[in-house]
């Protein structure tokens, strides 16, 4: 009796597991799926007129992360290909001491980028919000977004379900470690999974007055 009640136990833990697990992958697989066709090399990225560049976080000294410098980078990189006209830098400015937009332009300012085509969105605490804003705040229907090849599904998808064209070039220029990889990657099954959610509930990001960075033309 008691080896079948452990035997049934044991099948229910199975199952539940597999049902995690799913709930946790099978997002995560759809937005990759999604994201695939609006996947673009550089070279053959057809043009917009703006590129959005997500934050990943500052080092202790304020200055970008590695996998923000690419970012940053490949942005530049399409702005003097001739494929943008405009960056837009969107990132957490919640503290005076931690500042991304201000930190993304400054490091676009060293390769280059005149700081009349770096525009900052000081309230881009998450890939939705920075969706959400690039729309309702700058006025942007299209653009090419830049990040790494484990970000970019989620933000291909989030901007598209919020209204924005998105179509999207990855910014994997350096090697990175088995642990900043892999922790990435981890933290995007869960955060899918919440874009998924937020999708539907839709909250509402920090807003304020519009800012159009291309006012009264098409983009």
């Amino acid at each position: 009796m008691l080896k079948r009640l452990f035997k049934a136990l044991m099948n229910v833990i199975f199952l539940l597991l597999v049902l995690a697990v799913s709930v946790l992958l099978l997002p995560r697989l759809a937005t990759e799926l999604y994201a695939l066709p609006r996947t673009y090399d550089p070279a053959n990225v057809p043009t917009r007129r703006a590129a959005i560049v997500f934050g990943a976080g500052l080092r202790r000294d304020g200055s970008p992360t590695g996998v923000l410098r690419d970012r940053v980078q490949q942005a530049a990189n399409l702005y003097f290909a001739g494929k943008v006209e405009k960056l837009l830098m969107s990132g957490d400015n919640r503290f005076v001491e931690y500042n991304e937009p201000e930190a993304m332009r400054q490091f676009a300012l060293e390769l280059g980028v005149p700081d009349e085509d770096i525009v900052r969105d000081f309230a881009g605490r998450s890939t939705y919000e920075t969706c959400y804003r690039a729309t309702a705040i700058f006025g942007l229907n299209q653009a090419i977004l830049v990040t790494q090849k484990f970000h970019l599904p989620r933000a291909i998808f989030l901007c598209n379900m919020l209204g924005l064209d998105g179509i999207g070039v990855e910014a994997n220029l350096l090697p990175y470690g088995g642990r900043t990889l892999f922790w990435w990657n981890a933290r995007e099954l869960l955060a899918t999974l919440n874009a998924y959610v937020d999708v539907v509930r839709r909250p509402l990001p920090v807003l304020g007055t519009p800012e159009p960075i291309f006012p009264d033309s098409a983009q």
